[in-house]
């Protein structure tokens, strides 16, 4: 994969580095980590510059968020309602139990989002239930471009500083990623328990 996109960033310059930070957005599975740090290193062996490089990844960074605070909107807690009409009985979920989710986030989202930004899969999907709560859109612009601007930065200028030699560096970034996919399926799995252990306190 990286082949590819250090071909894409030859070929298309901040427009491919724009390109490939929106779709790493939008499908998690690509790694930012790879973009961000072969671009820092092709700031040195080519005409891009590390201003440039975080401009064009923070650019495409926001758009992505955009698209998915877009879904969201779709997904909104009024539409959400109608879902649990129809099929909380047997989801055993309440509508109490959506609005606590959500003025939960109406209270603490704009921080969620900022270091949500900081977390690998959380960093794409948060931008859902951002737009799900209705947060202010510019509230959601500001703190979704601050939190990517510092990843971004970080990230590019690890790149530019171990150039080449950026393979102990990606051994790390995999390392922390992997940790926190760990702690994802931990929380899923409490999450399910708890779940569990609430139907069974209503029956």
């Amino acid at each position: 994969m990286e082949d590819w996109i250090v071909s894409v960033m030859s070929e298309y310059g901040y427009f491919g580095i724009f390109l490939l930070i929106m779709l790493e957005n939008v499908f998690p599975p690509i790694p930012s980590e790879v973009i961000l740090t072969v671009g820092g290193f092709m700031t040195t062996t080519t005409t891009m510059t590390i201003p440039g490089v975080i401009l064009a990844s923070t650019a495409g960074s926001v758009f992505g968020a955009v698209i998915l605070y877009g879904v969201g909107l779709l997904l909104d807690v009024e539409r959400l309602e109608k879902i649990i009409d129809k099929y909380g009985r047997w989801l055993r979920v309440k509508k109490a139990d959506i609005h606590k989710a959500d003025a939960w986030f109406d209270r603490f989202g704009v921080w969620t989002v900022f270091f949500g930004r900081l977390i690998p899969l959380v960093r794409s999907l948060i931008s859902i239930p951002a737009g799900m709560s209705n947060m202010k859109f510019w509230l959601f612009i500001s703190f979704t471009t601050l939190g990517t601007l510092l990843w971004n930065t970080i990230l590019v200028f690890v790149g530019e500083a171990v150039g080449e030699n950026r393979g102990q560096i990606m051994h790390q970034l995999e390392l922390y990623s992997n940790v926190v996919y760990a702690l994802i399926v931990l929380l899923a799995i409490a999450a399910v328990w708890y779940y569990v252990k609430k139907i069974r306190v209503r029956n």
